[in-house]
């Protein structure tokens, strides 16, 4: 049977240390290794830093989602709600290009994101939500049971 815990906190880098610590002990209960714990941990804060600031840079209150699921995989989705262009318009740009120095301070703290999230799941996506406001990053680690 799948299991998933759902989350919703205010925009403030104060609750990205819960959802990273839910996101791990579920993890764990769903049978994630040991040895990716760190890696499941690191990502979960990144994604939901990511959003924290991109709610905080455009003025929303609304909060930010995150979803966390034990079907045959850890799957994790962070949902900001976010203009789509500033969510995802860097999510393509390879690392060396994000060092470009014309890139505005929010548009790398964006993409230098994407690029530490790459670095610690293998399964990454990013992608607007179907509602048309925001995106989501699924991450996804698999499990031993």
């Amino acid at each position: 049977m799948m299991a998933t815990v759902r989350l919703s906190f205010s925009p403030a880098p104060v609750h990205v240390r819960t959802a990273r610590l839910v996101g791990v002990a579920v993890a764990r209960r769903a049978g994630v290794r040991e040895d990716l714990l760190d890696e499941v941990r690191l990502a979960i804060g990144e994604a939901c830093t990511r959003a924290v600031a991109l709610h905080r840079q455009y003025g929303l209150a609304d909060p930010v989602l995150v979803e966390m699921s034990d079907g045959g995989t850890y799957a994790v989705r962070v949902v900001d709600r976010a203009p789509i262009e500033a969510g995802i318009g860097l999510a393509a740009l390879p690392p060396d290009e994000l060092a470009n120095e014309s890139l505005t301070d929010e548009a790398l703290t964006t993409g230098v994101g994407f690029a530490l999230l790459a670095g610690f799941v293998e399964d990454l996506q990013v992608r607007p939500v179907d509602e048309g406001i925001g995106t989501e990053v699924r991450m996804v680690w698999p499990v031993s049971r």
